[in-house]
């Protein structure tokens, strides 16, 4: 076979790519004197010609092809523009001259970034009603919110302990925060997409990526005002704990892998737990009505996840102070006291001290599973306080299978030396 030049291989995808984003610009064409002036032939010239540019005469022809293209593309916007004063042509006209003079050093990522272009071009309606129709404003807050907390705020956060303990690290505080809106914006989107078709099974399970806890209670309370949703309150607030051991694994994951590989066995447990027994209650409550309609609202909580990383914070620093006063019991004990109001954050800050090699992976099972028991009492007192005993009943057997479960696994790990 002939070698391929790789100048041949870049003006092929240019002219690929001009061919593409210019099909799409050609259909959108009217005819007559007020049509466009940018069709399918335009585009893939224009893309020839960032490409030849590049492979002659580098970045100062290319400067000036593209500069020509600026001036071409303002003439004929100028020419329609009173017709049609979007420039989202003539946009796409000089990023294709770019798109074109990219293909010949960086064919790869030209490519993909064409037909990017093209898709974005070609699903003008749907983006539109999206944005005008099905996206609130609430939503598109959130969205501004974690688009600055991830592009933003954790580029600018330092990446070093600020404590005497070597624990406390920004950086690492915030990914987590950033992990827990991700993860409640992924149950969000869920409800979105699939309704109310599994009712509030489907709704408990998605709130318990917020606060299991607080889902708990808020069932508890809808049937204490309907007691005939107590099947699917029931499936929703067990399978809320699903959510918690699904989070709980993500922020063990990003915070330190060993503590992740010691405790995958106690946490797939008590997971396998939970999915059955909620499982159980799912299947009976899909044999009625679910909760209604669910309402558009708030993809997560900015304020929940700066109260847990403010708690993060403070339980990692006493975390290592009590460890170095008191050994591997002082961890224990504080984790187990921020169990009551978060297990993650007392796993996440046991991890922690195990990504900065303060202790050893196995020695963050007991802090762990410890907060994940008395959360567990938190929500045994929170279900009964809701109203509906008969709910309660329903409810505490599964979370008493599930923290038994737990620490069934950790009995199954091998003894530590």
């Amino acid at each position: 076979m002939w070698p391929l030049d790789s100048r041949l291989v870049g003006f092929a995808i240019a002219l690929g790519i001009g061919l593409l984003i210019g099909a799409d610009r050609e259909r959108r064409k009217s005819a007559g004197p007020g049509r466009a002036a940018a069709g399918i032939r335009t585009f893939s010239i224009v893309a020839l010609a960032g490409a030849a540019a590049q492979a002659i005469g580098g970045d100062m022809l290319l400067a000036a092809v593209v500069a020509g293209v600026v001036a071409l593309a303002g003439i004929a916007y100028w020419r329609i523009g009173a017709d049609d004063p979007g420039l989202t042509t003539e946009a796409a006209l000089v990023l294709t001259a770019l798109l074109g003079a990219l293909a010949m050093n960086e064919p790869e990522v030209a490519a993909g970034i064409g037909v990017v272009v093209a898709a974005l071009l070609h699903s003008r309606e749907k983006i539109h009603a999206f944005v005008r129709s099905a996206l609130t404003e609430d939503e598109l807050r959130d969205a501004i919110v974690f688009a600055g907390a991830t592009l933003v705020v954790l580029p600018l956060l330092p990446d070093e302990p600020l404590d005497p303990y070597g624990v406390l690290n920004l950086r690492l505080v915030w990914i987590v925060v950033i992990l827990i809106m991700a993860v409640s914006a992924a149950g969000y989107i869920a409800i979105r997409l699939l309704g109310v078709r599994f009712g509030l099974p489907l709704s408990g399970f998605a709130a318990g990526f917020v606060s299991s806890s607080a889902t708990i209670g808020a069932m508890a309370a809808r049937v204490n005002q309907a007691p005939g949703l107590l099947r699917p309150a029931v499936a929703g607030a067990v399978l809320s704990t699903v959510a918690t051991v699904v989070q709980m694994t993500l922020l063990l994951a990003a915070t330190s892998m060993p503590a992740l590989a010691v405790l995958a066995v106690p946490l797939a447990c008590a997971g396998i737990v939970a999915v059955l027994y909620g499982g159980l209650f799912t299947l009976w409550a899909l044999k009625q009505e679910g909760g209604g309609d669910e309402k558009p609202g708030r993809a997560f909580s900015i304020v929940t996840a700066l109260i847990l990383a403010a708690t993060l914070a403070v339980i990692l620093v006493v975390s290592a102070a009590l460890q170095a006063w008191l050994g591997e019991a002082g961890i224990v004990i504080a984790a187990g006291v921020a169990g009551f109001a978060d297990a993650h954050s007392a796993s996440v800050s046991a991890a922690s001290v195990v990504a900065a090699q303060k202790m050893s992976a196995a020695q963050a099972v007991y802090p762990v599973l410890a907060a994940l028991t008395t959360n567990t009492i938190t929500k045994i007192v929170l279900a009964f306080t809701g109203g509906s005993r008969l709910f309660a009943l329903c409810v505490v057997p599964g979370l008493l299978l599930v923290v038994a479960a737990a620490w069934a696994g950790a009995l199954l790990l091998p003894a530590q030396e």
